[in-house]
């Protein structure tokens, strides 16, 4: 699968087959995620794979009930959750390197990014899910203090077909030489 193919037809998906996933995808998209570019290489991101029917359901419950993708944590094999270690990313000699702070943010980002585009060219679906009670999932997962849950990710097939997100035209996203100059 073409890059641009991937990037342009990966939609967020929220309901699924309960199919399980192959051990086999499952290490090709974590070995997507793992080169993902990061600050001086830090690496700051980390992985949890749940497959466990109650922890699944417990992660569930962490979300608002009104949250689309709360059901498919009982549809899908897999649950990622992905976390980053604190004070790692943007960080020189013990202290934030930029205004910018932490970078976690970013780097796994970039991570989660490439395992959602790996996983589609697997035939697999994803949704990023952000909006959930972090605290309770760290608690739930034995998560340490010096790691942040950045966001929850239902893998599995799709049992449905995503819309195609609106997006807005590269003119209105471009300034040239200065912010607000367009080509005229």
């Amino acid at each position: 699968m073409e890059v641009m193919e991937a990037i342009k037809g990966r939609r967020s998906i929220r309901k699924y087959k309960p199919t399980a996933v192959s051990d086999e995808d499952l290490q090709f998209i974590l070995e997507a995620a793992r080169w993902a570019p990061s600050w001086a290489n830090t690496q700051c991101f980390e992985f949890i794979m749940v497959r466990d029917f109650e922890l699944r359901k417990r992660l569930a419950e962490t979300l608002p009930e009104a949250n689309p993708a709360r059901p498919a944590f009982a549809q899908v094999p897999v649950v990622i959750v992905a976390c980053a270690l604190k004070e790692k990313a943007g960080y020189f000699k013990a202290a934030p390197a930029t205004d910018k702070g932490d970078w976690l943010m970013f780097d796994t980002a970039l991570a989660v990014q490439n395992l959602t585009l790996a996983a589609y060219s697997r035939g697999l679906g994803t949704v990023h899910v952000g909006f959930f009670d972090t605290a309770k999932v760290k608690e739930i997962l034995n998560v340490p203090p010096a790691v942040e849950v950045v966001e929850l990710l239902p893998l599995g097939i799709p049992d449905e077909e995503g819309r195609p997100p609106k997006r807005r035209a590269a003119e209105e996203l471009v300034f040239f030489d200065q912010y607000g100059a367009r080509r005229t």
